[in-house]
C-alpha cells in the first residue's frame, strides 16, 4: 500500500483518491461485477459497499498498489457474503466459493471482456422497461459513476427523488429478467437509440438548463460527452454515434461565450466568438466526418450537427450560411419531425428570408397548440414582432414568454427585451 503522497494517509486523501478511482472506473466496476454475479441490482450494492470500506481502510492504509483491483476485490467478496446469506446451498455460491480469493491487484475478470462489459451496462441502464426519467437517472448512477446528490443537484429534484428512481428501476429489470448481456445484434440496433436518446437529454439539460440559476450545468453536459466517447470507442461503425458526438462536441463549445462574469446569458449575436472552444470545435467536426464517411446517413444528431458546424464555421451571425441551416432543419422535419424543429426551422428562415415568412410558421405552430406551456413558441414569437414593428403585440409575447421559462437567466433575458421595446 502507497502512502498519501506528502505525508501519511489521511481521511481526506482517500475520499479524493476513491472519488478519483470511482468516476473513472465506475462503470468498469460495475459491468464487470453484473457479469460475475449475473445480479445487476447487486452488482451495483457490493460496488457501493466496497467503496464504503476504501474510505476506511485506504485512510488508514493508504492507496492500494492498484486501486482498480482492490475495489474489485472487495466487491467480489462482499458479493460471495450476500450468496452466503441468501442460501447456503445456491450452487452458484458453492462455485464462487471454490475459487481463490484474488490478490488485491489482480483482476477477477478476463480484460478482454471490459468493453461489452460497458457497453452491457449501456443497454441494461437504458432499457425500454424503464420510464425515461429512470434511464437517465441509472446511466447518471451506474455509468456515470455519480452519486445520488449529484444527480439530484443536476435536475434540481430531491435526493430521496433520486435515490427512488433509482431504486425502482434496479427492481424493475430484477422482475422483467432482464439478463446482463448485450442485445442480440438485430435487436441491438433498434435498442441503440434509446440509449443515445438518454445521452442527448442528459446533455440538453446540461446545456440550457430547464429550471433554476444557472444556464449552463456543464459538468452534467462534459459528462455526457464523456459517456458519447465510451460509447463512440465501443461501437466505431455506428453513425449515430459520431453524430452525436458531433452535436455536443460543437454545442460544447461555444460554453465559454454563453455566459457573463456574473452567470447572465449572452445571446449567439452577441457572443464573443474568440472564447469558442476551437479544440472541441475540431473534434466536433472529425466526428461528423466519420458519421459522414460510415455512408449510412447523418440521421437527426449528424444532421443537428452538421447545423452546429454552420454555426462554428461563420465569423458572425450576419455571415452565417442561414439558406443551408434552412435546408438542414427541413431535412431534419422531415426525418424526424417535431415541434421544436419547426420552431428552430422558422428561426433560420427569418434569417434567411425575414420575419415574415417566418412569423407563418409559427403561427402554424400556435393555431396547432403543438407547444402549449413551452416559453419557447412566445419568445420565438415576440423576437419575429419585433422585427416587424408590432411593438404591442411583441412585449406581451415576451413577458408570456418570461411568466413559461423556468430559468431564472433566460427569463431575465425575456423580461429585458420587452422593457427594451417602445
Amino acid at each position: 500500500m502507497e502512502e498519501a503522497a506528502g505525508g501519511p494517509p489521511t481521511a481526506e486523501s482517500a475520499r479524493r483518491a476513491v472519488e478519483a478511482v470511482w468516476r473513472i472506473e465506475s462503470a468498469r466496476i460495475v459491468a464487470a461485477l453484473a457479469r460475475y454475479t449475473g445480479d445487476f441490482e447487486l452488482a451495483e450494492d457490493v460496488a457501493q459497499e466496497a467503496v464504503a470500506e476504501a474510505l476506511v481502510s485506504w485512510s488508514r492504509e493508504g492507496n492500494p498498489d492498484s486501486p482498480l483491483g482492490w475495489l474489485l476485490a472487495t466487491a467480489r467478496r462482499r458479493a460471495i457474503d450476500a450468496f452466503r446469506r441468501r442460501s447456503a446451498l445456491d450452487e452458484r455460491y458453492a462455485a464462487l466459493a471454490l475459487a481463490a480469493p484474488p490478490a488485491d491487484d489482480e483482476l477477477p475478470w478476463d480484460p478482454d471482456r471490459v468493453d461489452d462489459d460497458i457497453l452491457a451496462l449501456m443497454f441494461v441502464a437504458c432499457h425500454p422497461v424503464l420510464s425515461p426519467e429512470a434511464r437517465v437517472a441509472l446511466t447518471l448512477r451506474t455509468v456515470g459513476g455519480l452519486s445520488s446528490e449529484e444527480i439530484a443537484r443536476a435536475f434540481l429534484v430531491p435526493v430521496p427523488t433520486i435515490q427512488a428512481r433509482i431504486t425502482r428501476a434496479k427492481k424493475t429489470i430484477a422482475a422483467a429478467g432482464v439478463p446482463f448481456e448485450l442485445p442480440p445484434a438485430a435487436e441491438r440496433r433498434g435498442r441503440l437509440g434509446g440509449v443515445l436518446n438518454v445521452l442527448y437529454v442528459i446533455f440538453t439539460e446540461g446545456s440550457t438548463a430547464t429550471a433554476g440559476d444557472r444556464l449552463l450545468r456543464s459538468d452534467l453536459a462534459y459528462e455526457a460527452i464523456r459517456l458519447i466517447r465510451m460509447l463512440a470507442a465501443l461501437l466505431p461503425d455506428e453513425p449515430q454515434v459520431f453524430g452525436l458526438l458531433a452535436l455536443c462536441e460543437l454545442t460544447a463549445a461555444r460554453f465559454p461565450a454563453r455566459t457573463g462574469p456574473d452567470g447572465e446569458a449572452i445571446l449567439l449575436e452577441d457572443q464573443d466568438r474568440r472564447l469558442w472552444d476551437r479544440s472541441a470545435i475540431r473534434r466536433g467536426n472529425a466526428a461528423l466526418t466519420r458519421a459522414t464517411a460510415l455512408g449510412r446517413g447523418l440521421g437527426s444528431y449528424g444532421l443537428q450537427a452538421a447545423i452546429a458546424a454552420c454555426h462554428a464555421a461563420a465569423p458572425s451571425v450576419a455571415e452565417t450560411d442561414w439558406d443551408r441551416i434552412v435546408v438542414l432543419y427541413e431535412a431534419l422535419g422531415r426525418l424526424a419531425p417535431s415541434p421544436i424543429i419547426e420552431l428552430n426551422r422558422a428561426v433560420a428562415v427569418a434569417m434567411a428570408s425575414g420575419p415574415g415568412p417566418a412569423l407563418s410558421i409559427v403561427d402554424e405552430l400556435v393555431a396547432t397548440d403543438r407547444l402549449s406551456g413551452s416559453h419557447l413558441l412566445p419568445s420565438v414569437r415576440g423576437e419575429l414582432l419585433t422585427r416587424l414593428g408590432r411593438t404591442r403585440e411583441a412585449r406581451a409575447e415576451l413577458e408570456l414568454a418570461a411568466r413559461l421559462c423556468g430559468n431564472t437567466r433566460e427569463r431575465a433575458v425575456l423580461l429585458r427585451k420587452a422593457a427594451a421595446l417602445p
